[in-house]
């Protein structure tokens, strides 16, 4: 399948590592600029930047906090300024603190639900005019957990923050006009630097439920999204595509 990016433009959020990174990468390899966005530390992300423009890519870095409205439409209007417009929005970043909701206080839901929904939002709500823009190259992928189509033990809060990143995914489908998609990825467990612990603890428990016998790797979900934001992908939208070892098969 001949994929080419060549003269779009694409922002990751939370592309400094793991998942994002992956993306991020993957999106550049196939002729995208990219906008890798963080939040703390820059050298994730620099590292990113680094690797792409090392192999011909381009690539700027964007610290932002996507729970805040203001700073994520500046971080959009400096992507748009600086590669000249905005094809495709990954919306990656995300939050979860792993604990039965039973055993959580009001205070704890707040920070995961910013994260994962208001930022969803915030950078879909900046990013649109300009992906519309773009006609049929416009593209807006949201990764999530599975755990937001069929719920899970200790990620409720979560779940439940991401499960409106699927309906927003949907019902923006179906408002836009300029061919543009909107779609929703939905992970198994992915063995990233968060939680370690817990999949160390639990490993053998937890590949009892994957008929494919391992956890995902970040390297797993990077061909979807660049699919999905490739040519081939344009009369796919609206839709939640699992990427999850068969730990989901609804």
């Amino acid at each position: 399948m001949n994929i080419d990016l060549s003269g779009r433009v694409a922002l990751v959020t939370g592309g400094a590592r793991d998942v994002g990174r992956e993306i991020a990468l993957g999106l550049a390899a196939e002729g995208a600029a990219v906008v890798v966005n963080y939040h703390g530390s820059r050298e994730g992300a620099a590292t990113v930047v680094d690797e792409v423009r090392a192999k011909g890519g381009r690539a700027i870095a964007i610290g932002c906090d996507i729970t805040d409205g203001a700073a994520v439409r500046d971080m959009v209007a400096r992507a748009v300024a600086e590669f000249g417009g905005l094809d495709i929005l990954v919306n990656n970043a995300g939050l979860v603190f792993r604990k039965r909701f039973a055993d959580t206080e009001p205070a704890e839901w707040r920070r995961q639900i910013d994260v994962c929904l208001y930022g969803t939002l915030n950078c879909t709500h900046a990013a649109l005019p300009h992906i519309e823009a773009r006609k049929g190259t416009g593209r807006v992928i949201s990764i999530m957990g599975d755990s937001s189509r069929i719920g899970e033990s200790g990620l409720a809060i979560g779940a439940a923050a991401r499960a409106g990143n699927i309906a927003l995914m949907k019902s923006i489908a179906r408002e836009m006009r300029s061919g543009a998609t909107a779609n929703a990825i939905a992970l198994g467990l992915i063995e990233t630097a968060h939680d370690p612990a817990f999949i160390e603890a639990n490993r053998e428990r937890l590949l009892k439920l994957y008929p494919l016998r391992r956890l995902g790797r970040p390297a797993d979900v990077a061909p979807m999204v660049v699919l999905l934001a490739s040519d081939q992908g344009g009369w796919i939208t609206g839709q939640v595509l699992s990427i999850s070892g068969g730990f989901s098969m609804v």
